[in-house]
Parts: structure tokens; C-alpha cells; sequence
């Protein structure tokens, strides 16, 4: 062993407090070691690849072959070079989920029975990569992080009609192993396009990583925090239509993203350079070049390799990303709202009216809408949902949302009334629809109808046809005719009276001769 006054009891406890985050002091402290003697067994583990909770797991006697201190024969060349050729396998076989260098060098034993042991192999390997010069991307989980950056350089596109120059932005996504490379080019870095050119990349790599990893532009976090960064919603929403994680970069630490910032430096030279004095008079023409260019640049084989991104992508990485949703994402805006007294909303955007639930009137309210639907949350609860319309100053009202009352006066129609007249008898309908072509508002003209319709109840239906009889008779028509007549009883009298009167003679009553 390592030390022999250490115990494997005194190594599995060093392993289960290094599990628990202590630190190499503490954990001396607690045990009575020095904690070089503890940072020795710590570099071990972390030469190893393996977690402490696998190791935990292990037997006494494996543990103990770990740890043992190895005096190395004298270099068997044979050996050596069949342990090397070994290696470039591992560079792709690392990159899976769940290998890692112990699974490997296992593999190894199986074949070579006299091979070497664990330390010396792990040392063998960093030699040997280093030697290789292997990139960071090789150190990259496959299917793991995608990296999206914009570049700090713009592109051009020139109006034909009016020969304007327009800058446009231009976005970088970068797989972490593969370093398969996508590139468009957008009109701004707003939340749109800059969403949009993530789920083109998404649906160029036919597949979703574990996480996103984006800068702290605005369009990716509202606000940016060392240890927990707040995400913009919609772009939350993003990550969880397409079951992924967004991971923004620290604020001013180039080093998260350094794949990428590589990539924007390589963009430069492959796309921008060959692009530069080609003239381009739209966003879908610049893209079309782009992506031409960018299918040669992901076709050229590393350097010092013999495989290109395309191929480290198609042969590894493209089966370890997640399947893409049947459907792409559906970009929504967000707002908040003051829910009126007549239990709708108002969405300023269309200048459109939305029914909610009468109990949260005056309640403040969230409103998410999309191109096709409108949904109102409280308390993180859907109250209500709408398809939208984008007819101004219209309502889109739902009947069980507003109070009963309200809900009547919705209602209102002149069908609706005439088809109550005529249900008590023709001379009432006959008034109704008088009233309804004379008033000249629809609201006052439902209101006199709802109070001629209302006197059924209080005199029955044959009083108030004879009233209304009466009032078509004189062709005078209203609520309060109607009320006249049946308070002074006219309804009672025939409508003409017979009236015998005998006209005097007298001087100075002039006959019809005198008019003619």
C-alpha cells in the first residue's frame, strides 16, 4: 500500500467524507492525518476518473490494488506500443455516457493479460494525449452541452430598393465534442431570432443536448447571478419544450464558453473571410452562403487527425443527443393585467378583449399568449383560455366566466326578443320590433323591450296584448305608452269609440257650401 499505517478503513472513510465535500484539511483533521497524506489519495482518485461513490462500492481487495504502490519492470517495447494502440480508440469510447477510464482500461486487462496496471495506463494515456496535442473536445461528455455565442464582427445585407446597408447579427452553436458547428445569421439579437437561430441549430443537429450553455445577453437572462442566474421565460419555456437545461456562462469568465469563443475565431476565417465581397440582398441568400461554407468547414479533418467534425458527429455524437420534439416551439409574450369590471382583460397588442372568471375582477393577472391562443394564469394557475383574435376593440367573451346577471345581459339580441314577444301574442311582438327599429342604440332598445316584455308578469298576457293593440292602433309606440295605457286601465275600453253627437243650428255655424 500507499502508506501502510494507513488502514483501508482510514481510505474508505477518507473517500466518504471527500463525498461529502470536505476539505483536505478537515478530513486530516478528522481522521488524524496530515492532509498531504489525504491530498495524495485524492490526486489518486481524481488520476482515476472515478467517482467516490463507485469507488465506495468497491471490494477491500480492489481498492487495495488501486491504491498499491507499483515498482514498474523495465519498459517492454511490444507491450508498449500494443498499450498505445489502444488509445486512439479511448478517445472516442471516453466521450459515451457513462465510460470512463476505469471501464477502459478493464477492457485492456481482457486483452492483455500481462498489461499494465491501472496508474501506470492513466498516466500512459495523459502522456499520450498530451503528446497528440488532443483538443478540449475529446474531454467533452458526447451529447452533453451545446455552446452558442454571437460574434462580435457582423455581416452585411443591402436593401434593393433603396441600396441601405443593414448590419445583421451572426450566431455560433457549437456541440462540446464533436465541435460540429452551426452558424445563421439574424436580424438582431432580440428574443426572437435569437431563439428561433437555437432551434435551427437544434433541428441542423437532429437532436437536443443535455444542456444549452449561452452568454448573459438579455435575451438568454434577465438577470445574471454567479450561483443561480435568472432565465428569461420564454426562453425557459424553450428549454422545456425541447427537455434541456440552459447553463448561462459566469458574467466576464470567457473560459466557460472557450469552445465557442475558439469556434466565433474559426467563423471568422472560414465563413466571414470567403463571404467578404459577395453582396447579399437578403437574410435567406447570407444563410444559403453560410451554410455552404459551413458544410466545408465541418467536413475538414482536424489537424493532425483523420476524422473531421461531420464524422466525429455522425459516428458518436449524433446518437447520444435527445430526440426533437414532434413539434417546434411556439414563441409567447408575457404580461400582466388588471382584470376590468366586466370580468374581461385587454390585450394592448390587438386591442382586444378577453373573458375571465368574474371572481378575479380587479385581481392582477398573467397573461401568455402565442400566434394562435391566449391563456390567463393566477397564482400560477390557467383561469382561462381563448383562441386569439385580432379584431380591435372586440370581445371574446366565454358565457361561464361572467355572473349571472352579466351574463343575461350578454345575451341580448333582437331575435331573442321577438321571439319572446310572439310567444305572448302578436299585437306585443308587433310593438317590440317597432321598438327595436326606432331606438337608436341597440342597448336602449333591448332595455325598453326587457320592460314592455316584463308587464306579462304583472297584468298577463291578455292585458297587455289589448295595450299593445291599442298603442299600434294610435301608432304609438314605447315602454312608457304601454305603462300609460295599463295604468289608467285603456286596455279595457274598445279601441274606437262610437262617440253620437248632434251638431246645433246656428248662425254662426258655417256649412260645407261656404268652403267650397
Amino acid at each position: 500500500m500507499a502508506n501502510k499505517t494507513i488502514t483501508m478503513q482510514k481510505i474508505r472513510q477518507i473517500l466518504r467524507l471527500k463525498q461529502e465535500g470536505t476539505s483536505n484539511r478537515k478530513t486530516g483533521l478528522m481522521l488524524g492525518l496530515h492532509r498531504e497524506t489525504v491530498r495524495k489519495y485524492v490526486n489518486q482518485v481524481v488520476e482515476l476518473g472515478m467517482s467516490y461513490e463507485l469507488l465506495l462500492k468497491e471490494d477491500d481487495s480492489v481498492l487495495e490494488n488501486i491504491f498499491e504502490k507499483h515498482k514498474f519492470p523495465k519498459p517492454n517495447k511490444d507491450r508498449l506500443e500494443r498499450l498505445h494502440d489502444f488509445f486512439p480508440k479511448m478517445e472516442k469510447e471516453l466521450s459515451r455516457v457513462g465510460v470512463d477510464k476505469w471501464n477502459l482500461w478493464s477492457e485492456y486487462k481482457e486483452l492483455e493479460a500481462d498489461g499494465y496496471a491501472y496508474s501506470h495506463f492513466c498516466r500512459a494515456y495523459n502522456f499520450y494525449n498530451q503528446k497528440q496535442q488532443v483538443s478540449a473536445h475529446f474531454e467533452q461528455k458526447s451529447g452533453d452541452k451545446l455552446y452558442v455565442d454571437y460574434t462580435g464582427s457582423k455581416l452585411h445585407i443591402v436593401d434593393k430598393h433603396t441600396g441601405e446597408i443593414k448590419a445583421v447579427e451572426v450566431l455560433v452553436a457549437v456541440l462540446g465534442h464533436s465541435h460540429y458547428t452551426y452558424v445563421e445569421a439574424t436580424l438582431s439579437q432580440k428574443k426572437e431570432d435569437f431563439i428561433t437561430a437555437i432551434e435551427n441549430a437544434l433541428h441542423y443537429f437532429q437532436g437536443v443536448p443535455k444542456a444549452i450553455v449561452t452568454d448573459n445577453l438579455k435575451s438568454a437572462v434577465t438577470r445574471s447571478c454567479k450561483y443561480e442566474p435568472q432565465l428569461n421565460e420564454t426562453f425557459e419555456s424553450f428549454a422545456l419544450h425541447y427537455a434541456t437545461t440552459i447553463l448561462p456562462t459566469r458574467a466576464y469568465k470567457p473560459k466557460d464558453k472557450a469552445i465557442v469563443e475558439g469556434a466565433v475565431n474559426i467563423v471568422y476565417r472560414r465563413i466571414f473571410a470567403p463571404l467578404r465581397d459577395i453582396t447579399f440582398f437578403s437574410l435567406r441568400e447570407l444563410n444559403a452562403a453560410i451554410k455552404e461554407q459551413i458544410e466545408k468547414y465541418n467536413s475538414i479533418n482536424f489537424k493532425g487527425k483523420d476524422h473531421s467534425r461531420k464524422i466525429l458527429f455522425e459516428q458518436v455524437e449524433k446518437n447520444e443527443l435527445d430526440a426533437l420534439p414532434l413539434e417546434r416551439f411556439e414563441l409567447r409574450s408575457y404580461n400582466w393585467q388588471t382584470v376590468h369590471k366586466n370580468s374581461h382583460i385587454f390585450l394592448t397588442e390587438d386591442k382586444h378583449y378577453y373573458s375571465v372568471p368574474f371572481k378575479h375582477i380587479s385581481q392582477k393577472v398573467k397573461v401568455v399568449y402565442s400566434g394562435a391562443y391566449v391563456e390567463i394564469y393566477a397564482h400560477h394557475s390557467r383561469i382561462a383560455a381563448h383562441r386569439r383574435d385580432r379584431k380591435s376593440y372586440g370581445y371574446t367573451t366565454e358565457k361561464d366566466h361572467m355572473p349571472s346577471t352579466h351574463r343575461f345581459v350578454s345575451e341580448w339580441n333582437p331575435e331573442r326578443f321577438l321571439s319572446w314577444a310572439k310567444s305572448i301574442g302578436e299585437p306585443t311582438r308587433h310593438i317590440v320590433e317597432k321598438i327595436l327599429d326606432n331606438k337608436s342604440h341597440p342597448e336602449q332598445a333591448y332595455k325598453a323591450c326587457l320592460g314592455v316584455l316584463g308587464f306579462a308578469k304583472k297584468v298577463g298576457n291578455d292585458r297587455l296584448n289589448n295595450a299593445c293593440s291599442r298603442a299600434v292602433y294610435y301608432q304609438s309606440y314605447g315602454y312608457h305608452i304601454i305603462k300609460k295605457i295599463l295604468d289608467k286601465g285603456l286596455d279595457k275600453e274598445p279601441v274606437q269609440l262610437e262617440i253620437a253627437c248632434t251638431i246645433p243650428v246656428h248662425e254662426n255655424v258655417r256649412g260645407q257650401s261656404y268652403y267650397q
